[in-house]
């Protein structure tokens, strides 16, 4: 074997160093972002979206420019949630986003589509490679933090996304069901697989609070939140409740009006990272 030139170019062979060759892509030229913020999930119907919904509202409210990826090809919620009915325009500089009535730039196949219920029956190949075009082709411009709403569980298009994006964490939703907890464990394993780190754990329909005596009833059962944060030295953890005027603002596109506090420890850990 002759000597290693460290010039893999012009090199058949493979070695760690071709293997940790970064598959990184870089964003459109116009585009400056400061943080990438994943919203991920082990499985599907556990309020994903909503997470990264009330998240993206809370930075806005907080004075940063938010941007927000549905990288959820197949099921795409985000413009509805938000009321955004208008479709991408492009250039030949790239792929402009929707705006919200409050600001915010959104990317979703349904501004693309020309009826929002159409189906999107693609392989996954061409799925992952829409993800990352929503990265590298959409002008996103000057963003303080984009937050990348993720297709549950584990296959194609979060790892694409993994590794073709420069996330800086992930937020992982659940619900209580001990089922649930486990795949969460398969969601924070996979985040510490790819080296990147657990910002919080939010755990989505986590209780019912009476609106007459205030009291909180568990309807799925005792929560397992802190023990999976404790096992996965996750440090912020977060609860909404079964709320629903929550449900009411996002079945009418006025997510961005919602009221409540149970992501603000949430929302100040993000601003410090």
């Amino acid at each position: 074997m002759s000597e290693c030139t460290h010039d893999c170019s012009t090199c058949s062979a493979s070695c760690s160093e071709r293997e940790s060759e970064s598959l990184l892509q870089p964003c459109n030229e116009l585009s400056h972002i400061r943080k990438v913020i994943a919203v991920v999930s082990g499985k599907g119907g556990v309020g994903k979206s909503l997470v990264t919904s009330l998240l993206s509202v809370n930075m806005k409210r907080e004075g940063y420019q938010v941007g927000i990826m549905d990288a959820d090809i197949t099921g795409p919620s985000i413009p509805k949630m938000f009321g955004v009915k208008d479709k991408c325009e492009g250039s030949e500089n790239g792929i402009f986003p929707v705006r919200s009535k409050l600001d915010m730039d959104i990317m979703s196949v349904n501004c693309l589509l020309q009826n929002e219920t159409d189906p999107v029956v693609w392989r996954g190949p061409v799925i992952a490679g829409t993800v990352t075009q929503f990265w590298t082709d959409v002008i996103w411009g000057d963003k303080d933090f984009l937050f990348v709403d993720m297709p549950p569980g584990t296959g194609d298009v979060p790892l694409t996304v993994f590794q073709s994006i420069p996330v800086d964490g992930i937020i992982v939703v659940a619900s209580p069901q001990e089922l649930v907890g486990m795949i969460v464990e398969k969601a924070v394993k996979m985040a510490n697989l790819m080296n990147i780190p657990v910002l919080g754990l939010v755990e989505n329909m986590s209780y019912f609070e009476c609106p007459s005596c205030k009291e909180k009833h568990y309807i799925y059962g005792e929560s397992k939140l802190e023990e999976i944060a404790k096992n996965h030295d996750i440090q912020n953890i977060a609860r909404i409740p079964i709320n629903p005027k929550l449900s009411a603002a996002a079945d009418k596109g006025m997510i961005e009006l919602y009221e409540g506090d149970w992501l603000d420890d949430l929302t100040a850990a993000l601003k410090e990272i």
